[in-house]
């Protein structure tokens, strides 16, 4: 099973990306999303370096409230 992190679009050269979240940056390919490109400020899911899909501020922020509960559960 993958999981997908939601980041911000910061820079966008054809197919690559450099995207941020919570103060990590990466490079992704937008390869998958080749149909429908997202711009500079759109989030995206991100998994193994790709996006994956393009998702609105709204939903990214509750990924990260989701993710956040669950690291925080006692084991």
């Amino acid at each position: 099973m993958c999981l997908a992190v939601p980041m911000q679009i910061t820079h966008v050269d054809g197919f690559s990306a450099r995207c941020e979240a919570r103060g990590a940056q990466r490079d992704i390919t937008l390869f998958m999303l080749r149909d429908e490109l997202p711009k500079v400020g759109d989030f995206v899911m991100v998994s193994m370096e790709q996006a994956v899909r393009i998702v609105s501020a709204e939903d990214a922020a509750l990924s990260w409230e989701l993710y956040d509960q669950i690291l925080a559960e006692p084991k």
